[in-house]
């Protein structure tokens, strides 16, 4: 209940992305992400734009600075939904590690020949959100598509069964943006984006 706790994380480097969800009554899953600027979060089932936890005594979860923990926004109201007294909850901790996940963002072009985003790794499973835009979140993953162009997207926001929008490449080193949807590549638009490696060999040694 304290916008002044911290919660340790145990990742050793400052995290990229946090995701907390109440499991002790019914909220939102709130995220915090890297490149979004201070106070501004997201949430996970929900189409809006970026919150900012300092208007209105919102509250949310803090810039991520730490090394081992991260902490809370000042607030009276969605500070409830991430550290209410006496609730129980989950987070979800993600940082970067060369050759296996990066998180970042990028700014859209609203063409079909859209942004290349370099990863340093072909991805396996890649989710994106406009951060200025009351848009869906879109997860894509090369289980489902198997080759190019990516397509079928699942939706945290909707309880919906899976669609299909030809939206961007699965390259070697990154992906590479095939809409001019606001989705995913908005004119001007920022949108963060969460990737995994199809093969995360960083450390693999040829024998």
């Amino acid at each position: 209940g304290s916008a002044s706790a911290t919660v340790g994380h145990g990742l050793g480097v400052v995290p990229n992305m946090v995701i907390v969800k109440q499991r002790s009554a019914v909220n939102d899953w709130w995220v915090k992400h890297s490149s979004l600027g201070s106070n501004l979060m997201l949430i996970l089932d929900s189409t809006s734009a970026t919150y900012n936890g300092t208007l209105g005594g919102g509250g949310g979860i803090a810039d991520l600075t730490s090394s081992t923990t991260f902490g809370f926004v000042n607030g009276t109201s969605n500070v409830n939904n991430v550290n209410a007294s006496g609730g129980t909850f989950v987070a979800y901790c993600f940082a970067a590690v060369k050759g296996f996940s990066a998180f970042g963002s990028y700014t859209g072009n609203g063409s079909s020949d859209g942004p290349f985003v370099y990863l340093g790794f072909r991805p396996r499973w890649v989710m994106i959100k406009s951060a200025g835009a009351v848009q869906p979140w879109n997860i894509f993953d090369s289980s489902r598509d198997t080759y190019n162009v990516e397509g079928q997207y699942l939706q945290p926001n909707s309880s919906g069964a899976e669609g299909t929008a030809a939206t961007l490449d699965f390259i070697s080193n990154g992906f590479k943006l095939r809409t001019s949807g606001t989705y995913a590549n908005g004119s001007a638009d920022t949108l963060i984006y969460a990737a995994f490696a199809e093969n995360p060999f960083r450390n693999a040694l040829a024998r």
